[in-house]
């Protein structure tokens, strides 16, 4: 009985040992905390940066600066090209076509003519369309064509449009007119002409079934502008 209550009192005395520095542990560990730095702000603790890693301000700062520039060099690329193309396309001259004969043949001898510029305009009236031909008189552009104009008899009279496909057709319908193209900055500048008087005499003996066309049936055909300088 003895021996069991001194084996007791030796294991008591053990357990009593072995959990001392456990209680001095623990009261170490209160009385002397793991420094409060951890538990700050992240403003306030001074080694925040290294132990997180993060990269300084100013590497943030030049890399932003940096791509900030590319797009900046980028766009302006962009809009040089954009710019150089919309001043190409306006300075890029149109082509003009047209047919061309003395005034007496266009407006007074081939009826024909006259029917023909009077369906088209109704044809482009009805389809709401933009008039791209006009009845030019003395064309100043009919100095770039010596080897025309020495064939012409004066004054002249030209047909001009924008529609080349058109023009042909018209020369083959007229026949006894000449053709050829030219290009021009401006449409101002495709149909300027020179003040002409036109005066045709009325026929003495008119043997058709039908009226002849009065003069002046070409005014609505003419550049705006230029009614008035053309007098019948």
């Amino acid at each position: 009985m003895s021996a069991v209550a001194t084996l007791g009192q030796a294991c008591w005395a053990a357990a009593a040992v072995k959990s001392k520095p456990t209680t001095a542990i623990s009261q170490t560990h209160i009385r002397n905390p793991k420094p409060k730095s951890l538990s700050l702000p992240l403003s306030a603790n001074s080694s925040c940066n290294h132990f997180f890693s993060f990269p300084p301000k100013t590497t943030l700062k030049s890399s932003s600066s940096s791509s900030s520039s590319v797009r900046t060099s980028v766009a302006a690329v962009d809009s040089d090209q954009l710019s150089s193309s919309d001043s190409a396309d306006k300075e890029k001259p149109s082509r003009y076509y047209f047919v061309v004969a003395n005034a007496k043949f266009m407006l007074d001898d081939e009826e024909h003519f006259q029917e023909q510029l009077c369906e088209r305009l109704r044809y482009y009236g009805e389809k709401n369309k933009e008039q791209d031909f006009w009845l030019v008189i003395e064309p100043k552009f009919l100095d770039k064509f010596p080897n025309i104009t020495k064939r012409l008899g004066r004054p002249a009279v030209a047909l001009v449009s924008t529609n080349g496909p058109w023009i042909t057709f018209m020369k083959l319908r007229l026949d006894r007119v000449l053709a050829e193209s030219f290009e021009a900055a401006s449409l101002e500048e495709a149909l300027a002409s020179n003040p002409t008087k036109i005066e045709f005499e009325k026929p003495q003996k008119w043997v058709a079934p039908y009226s002849k066309y009065e003069s002046g049936w070409w005014e609505p055909f003419l550049p705006p502008g230029s009614k008035e300088e053309v007098k019948a």
